[in-house]
């Protein structure tokens, strides 16, 4: 997917926040929120329901490093074995995803994360995201990453540290939107 040579760009510098856990940390449970929900794995997603997840999540962000990309060079990243794709869904529909990449052997990175905004704001989004947590750590790469920048949700740098992840690391960097 790329943008049409004249689509107008824009330019937004953002505060990256990079995060780890060490350890996974010991939680009292969260309760299940009281809907029909399950988690599955998407292996080798087709292109269009990833992009439908990527996008409907990403858009209101940002999100652009695989906006971008090419239906080949997409497939090639999302059906790599190490790349581990949980989709969330309530009532039986797709309302949020979750990536794992565990290509590096010393960690496990939460590549993406996030629900589509009609599922925000329902006691989703912390319950997920430690489910997705304790899959990474499955993985056993010694720890856990993530990153997320002032462009995304507003909780989720506080969801994360909620969780137990900890700033390692802050920059700032250009995210070009061409829409």
């Amino acid at each position: 997917m790329s943008a049409a040579p004249n689509t107008p760009c824009e330019r937004h510098e953002v505060t990256i926040h990079y995060l780890e856990q060490r350890e996974p940390k010991a939680h009292p449970p969260l309760p299940t929120p009281a809907r029909k929900l399950a988690i599955m794995r998407a292996e080798k997603p087709p292109v269009g329901f990833y992009r439908f997840l990527f996008d409907g999540i990403g858009e209101q962000h940002r999100w652009v490093s695989r906006r971008y990309l090419s239906d080949e060079d997409l497939k090639r990243l999302i059906h790599d074995p190490e790349t581990y794709i949980y989709v969330l869904y309530a009532e039986g529909s797709p309302v949020g995803f979750g990536e794992i990449d565990g290509r590096e052997r010393d960690h496990a990175a939460i590549k993406f994360f996030g629900l589509l905004p009609e599922a925000q704001g329902q006691g989703l989004g912390r319950w997920f995201f430690r489910e997705i947590t304790e899959l990474a750590w499955q993985l056993r790469r010694g720890r856990v990453i993530i990153e997320t920048c002032s462009l995304d949700n507003p909780r989720a740098l506080q969801i994360y540290q909620l969780e137990g992840f900890t700033l390692y690391d802050q920059a700032t960097g250009i995210i070009e939107w061409r829409g």
